[in-house]
């Protein structure tokens, strides 16, 4: 963020020396009684030079670290800052990459052959045009399976819809149970379990053998009697379908067939034998041989959805009329089985899209008018599978993302100008969006904004932002005219002491012979270089900033000395 602060706050600066520190009288080192020569050894010599040396600078070292830490401020520079009325402005600057707002690139997810090609980079192309050809059989056989995928998947749903339908199992038609199975409540239940047999004992249904030469003696709907041995009695019957079919008996008759209707008065059962005999042009038709009655109409009643078992009416031999309750099933599995199928058609019906705009690309038109911009194949070429061909961007409008700081971020709108500098060509820009959700980076919060460039307007004047390459941006933020200005280091910010949550308030520290009245209890400057006397913690209300100044909106007045910053005396050490 780069800024322009007139006047600078001036600036008070407070030197105070430490009297010199009285010298150290040596004293005088009595003469050495004389010592007897020995013969000098040029290795030990230097050995013990080094080891001198290496004394001399440790202890250097740590006179000057015993020096730093006994030092008070006494040998420091106190500066100053006197608020002034001026104007600041406060400005926005950083860098980004420019980005052309619509790119669209083709991706062949097959394998296949480059036929022709149409384009070239650079090229400027319209919405629909051309741009190339592949050979791929593989994008077929893609289309075909993803379609038989769907259909498998599109069928497994209605299963499961049709079975969340039918949670509750229902008689057919009217009859009797048979073969039922016993459920007690809460049991387990799968999709597709036959729980009992439905029969329909209202008409019993008889299959008798005639030879050919009654075959036009007998019609659908002639009446007939049926004798059944078990009952030692005669029922009356009717002749209900005839089948032309060529049956042989052992000595040689052809035989063809005739079913036969009996009415229930409730005392026939499947598996009885019986006969029907024929009255016809005053003579008796007799079957072949005896059969044996049947139920007319028979069913396996299933559970079309699994689950847990709510309530079960099955017993052996109930009369049932139909649409009558049998069983109640718990639909919590069969919703679970629901829902992954709908998911997996979901998928299903993606792969198909894909599959179909991949064979689409084999023949590419362009997706937006623009500027061919990657163009990776040539004609002849052999490519890989998930390969990226060619894009395409729409160059006529830039966009760069720029980054303003919660400072400043209430002060940027949509349609401010911008400044964008690119290889040091300038361009004029417009602030497009604001984002309200703020972004961290590295403990500072700052939102993003969309800058926009009309590259058709830049193009009037001879040159285009180029997308893909990096610029900088920089955009007024805000502005203030004769407000009160600080340098930005007065500002400290301290644990407010009236605060039970642990929040910080913005306070200066005002140069003044008695303490104020506005001046904080229970805030220690001294923790942050501030001596203790002469300085009192006042809060202010800050305003805009730029890099080297703030605004003082409350809590000072012109023409106030506050503390600015704390030096030490380099010579300290020495």
């Amino acid at each position: 963020m780069n800024t322009t602060a007139t006047p600078p706050a001036a600036e008070e600066k407070t030197e105070i020396t430490a009297p010199a520190a009285p010298k150290e009288t040596a004293e005088t080192a009595a003469p050495a009684a004389p010592k007897k020569k020995k013969k000098k050894n040029p290795k030990l010599r230097k050995r013990i030079i080094t080891g001198v040396v290496a004394l001399v600078i440790v202890g250097a070292i740590v006179g000057g670290m015993v020096k730093f830490l006994t030092a008070d401020n006494s040998s420091a520079t106190i500066t100053d800052a006197v608020v002034q009325l001026g104007s600041i402005t406060s400005t926005v600057e950083g860098s980004g990459t420019a980005k052309a707002k619509d790119t669209s690139s083709i991706t062949i997810t097959t394998a296949g052959t480059v036929m022709d090609v149409y384009v070239k980079e650079g090229d400027y192309v319209e919405q629909g045009t051309h741009l190339f050809s592949i050979d791929s059989p593989n994008a077929n056989d893609a289309v075909m399976k993803a379609r038989s995928d769907l259909e498998a998947k599109q069928k497994e749903v209605d299963n499961l819809v049709e079975a969340s339908n039918n949670l509750t199992v229902r008689a057919e038609f009217s009859g009797k149970l048979l073969e039922t199975k016993k459920y007690e409540s809460g049991v387990s239940i799968s999709a597709g379990e036959v729980v009992a047999k439905l029969v329909d004992d209202k008409t019993m249904r008889l299959e008798q053998y005639y030879s050919y030469a009654y075959e036009k003696d007998i019609t659908v709907g002639q009446s007939v009697s049926v004798s059944v041995p078990a009952m030692m009695e005669q029922v009356p019957g009717k002749v209900s379908e005839i089948h032309k079919v060529s049956r042989v008996s052992p000595e040689g008759s052809k035989l063809f067939l005739v079913v036969i209707s009996v009415e229930n008065k409730g005392t026939l059962t499947a598996d009885m034998a019986a006969s029907a005999l024929i009255s016809a042009n005053g003579q008796s038709i007799y079957p072949y041989e005896q059969g044996k009655l049947a139920y007319n109409r028979s069913v396996d009643v299933q559970a079309k959805a699994g689950g847990k078992v709510i309530s079960s009416n099955l017993l052996d031999y109930l009369d049932v009329t139909a649409g009558q309750v049998l069983m109640q099933i718990d639909g919590e599995d069969n919703a679970l089985a629901l829902y992954n199928a709908q998911q997996a058609l979901k998928t299903a019906q993606e792969d198909l899209q894909k599959a179909e705009q991949n064979l689409q690309n084999l023949e590419a038109v362009a997706p937006i008018s623009g500027t061919v911009m990657g163009l990776a194949i040539s004609p002849g070429q052999e490519i890989e599978a998930n390969t990226s061909v060619i894009s395409i961007s729409d160059t006529s409008s830039v966009t760069v993302t720029a980054q303003v700081d919660e400072r400043n971020i209430s002060y940027v709108k949509a349609g401010m100008p911008v400044t964008i500098n690119q290889w040091g060509t300038e361009y004029s820009g417009m602030v497009e969006s604001v984002s309200l959700t703020p972004q961290n980076n590295n403990g500072a919060a700052f939102y993003p904004a969309t800058i926009t460039v009309d590259n058709s307007m830049a193009a009037e004047n001879g040159s285009t932002l180029m997308p893909g390459s990096s610029v900088t941006y920089s955009l007024v933020a805000s502005e203030s005219d004769g407000c009160m200005v600080l340098p930005i280091q007065c500002i400290k910010y301290v644990p407010d002491p009236n605060s039970e949550t642990g929040e910080t308030v913005s306070v200066v520290f005002l140069k003044t012979d008695t303490p104020p009245e506005n001046a904080l209890e229970g805030v220690d400057g001294t923790t942050l270089g501030i001596p203790a006397e002469g300085y009192y913690p006042v809060p202010v209300v800050t305003g805009i900033a730029d890099k080297y100044n703030i605004e003082i909106k409350e809590g000072l007045a012109e023409g106030d000395t506050v503390f600015q910053n704390t030096t030490q005396d380099p010579n300290m050490f020495y």
